[in-house]
């Protein structure tokens, strides 16, 4: 199997989409308060660089993530998303969540900030596994 670079984009922009849902609609407000940002903290930002640098360092990830996807076989939704959520199981959330219960943060800061990704890799690999045998 070879990278589907389309999969690839198209998986970088569902995570990017997400991610606007997620910390923009869903959690947004209790994001906000559990991070002590205030509306004219998030007012003050820039309004683009954050969002173009996302959307390239989504771009790396499902790259790799689809570089896994071709060693582990992952070529259908299930396979393609399972390999996201091991991903997250055995990478992403121990090693995030050892931080948080260090610094001794909110749990439910964890959960929003950390099941985005969980959320996110499932979707990519679900993404990246779906369309790996039209790269074959």
């Amino acid at each position: 199997m070879r990278t589907n670079y389309a999969a690839v984009i198209v998986a970088a922009i569902a995570y990017w989409l997400l991610g606007a849902v997620w910390f923009g609609v869903l959690f947004s407000k209790p994001w906000m308060a559990l991070e002590g940002i205030t509306d004219a903290q998030a007012r003050s930002m820039n309004p683009v660089l954050p969002y173009v640098l996302s959307f390239l360092l989504n771009i790396l990830i499902a790259y790799s993530l689809a570089q896994i996807c071709i060693w582990r076989n992952a070529n259908t939704i299930g396979r393609g998303a399972s390999v996201g959520v091991l991903l997250w199981i055995g990478f992403v959330g121990p090693i995030t969540f050892t931080t948080y219960m260090y610094e001794m943060r909110p749990r439910t800061l964890f959960a929003i900030n950390q099941f985005y990704p969980l959320a996110g890799l499932v979707l990519m690999g679900a993404i990246i596994g779906a369309w790996s045998k039209k790269s074959a």
